[in-house]
């Protein structure tokens, strides 16, 4: 089988690969044009993208919006390629977020943790696409009847298994028994929930895989499943032009099997994350949130073993903090390029 360019609307992605968007600051502007360099979609994580800003601890929501702006303009003068943002439907001011993006003419916006139902209206009138993360069918089909209510359909649908990194889509139990569903049903199971829509409304909505791939045979599998397009994230880490500090790429080249983890983030969803001694300790100990960022709603400092926010953050700076990760890091041991990573899923 032949892969294929990968269509969403009138945007064109010469190679099938998007780039997932990793948070706090692990995928910015420079991974995110090195990919979209290459032919696929780099993607820039709009999860607490301000961090950096001088005034982030005082004005977080300024200092993020601020962000936004830049490392879309930073990317745009790196790349003439396709650029996307990735926001957690569940993160407090999520539409101001996705406004300003959209506001800076962003190409495509990914979004999940959460049913992001709101992003029709969020979009409208824009050029900008938007593509919802699923984790089975039937969250497919709520999101996609909600945005019909608003005359809109998804550009494309991003199918996220439970081999991904981060927050997970699966309930707790599903992912410490191992009773989940593998990428490749959950992908045709949505695949023929989007059939039916595309053929009512005459339009072609790709289906991109996402979570665990790792070769070009997993992708061959995906595609026979009806997969149009591959999110990959955790490859694209350890590689030259990763926006993170080069103690957190380590963190992958040498992560063993035990070393990843499924973890009860603070958010209250399952995740996956490397075990490392800050995520050892506030699970064992706790620690005390001397500062709420007040990215998560209901979020209670003096309830939670430690802030996701600061753990991110300083885990991206080359502390030690929160790692998250996808599974199957083994074959991940060294630091490579982008166009490296690319080759070896598609040549």
């Amino acid at each position: 089988m032949e892969l294929k360019e990968l269509k969403i609307g009138n945007l064109t992605a010469r190679i099938p690969i998007v780039q997932g968007g990793m948070g706090i600051g692990v995928s910015l502007s420079n991974l995110a044009a090195a990919v979209a360099n290459e032919g696929g979609i780099g993607t820039i994580s709009g999860v607490q993208i301000g961090f950096r800003e001088p005034d982030f601890d005082t004005n977080t929501v300024e200092a993020n919006l601020r962000a936004i702006a830049k490392e879309i303009k930073k990317a745009r003068e790196k790349t003439k390629g396709i650029i996307a943002m990735n926001f957690m439907a569940a993160m407090n001011n999520y539409e101001l977020y996705v406004k300003k993006a959209v506001e800076e003419k962003i190409d495509l916006i990914v979004s999940g943790a959460g049913l992001p139902l709101a992003l029709p209206k969020l979009v409208k009138d824009s050029a900008t696409k938007i593509a919802p993360i699923v984790s089975s069918a039937k969250a497919a089909k709520i999101i996609i009847k909600s945005w019909l209510k608003h005359d809109r359909l998804p550009d494309a649908v991003v199918v996220e298994g439970p081999l991904a990194g981060g927050h997970l889509g699966f309930k707790m139990d599903e992912m410490l028994e191992g009773t989940y569903k593998s990428l490749k049903e959950i992908v045709t199971e949505v695949k023929e929930i989007i059939s039916s829509y595309e053929e009512q409304y005459s339009v072609k909505i790709p289906v991109i895989a996402a979570g665990g791939i790792r070769t070009k045979s997993d992708i061959m599998e995906l595609a026979e499943a009806g997969a149009d397009g591959f999110q990959i994230s955790s490859m694209f880490v350890p590689t030259v032009e990763c926006d993170a500090h080069e103690n957190f790429k380590q963190a992958y080249i040498n992560a063993q099997k035990d070393d990843v983890m499924i973890i009860k983030s603070p958010v209250g969803m399952p995740a996956r994350a490397i075990r490392t001694k800050f995520l050892t300790d506030s699970m064992e100990n706790g620690c005390i949130v001397t500062k709420c960022f007040k990215c998560m709603p209901e979020c209670n400092p003096l309830d939670i073993p430690y802030c996701i926010s600061r753990g991110l953050i300083d885990a991206v700076n080359g502390s030690d903090g929160l790692v998250f990760s996808g599974a199957n890091l083994e074959s991940i041991n060294k630091i490579t390029t982008v166009k490296e990573v690319i080759d070896s899923l598609i040549n």
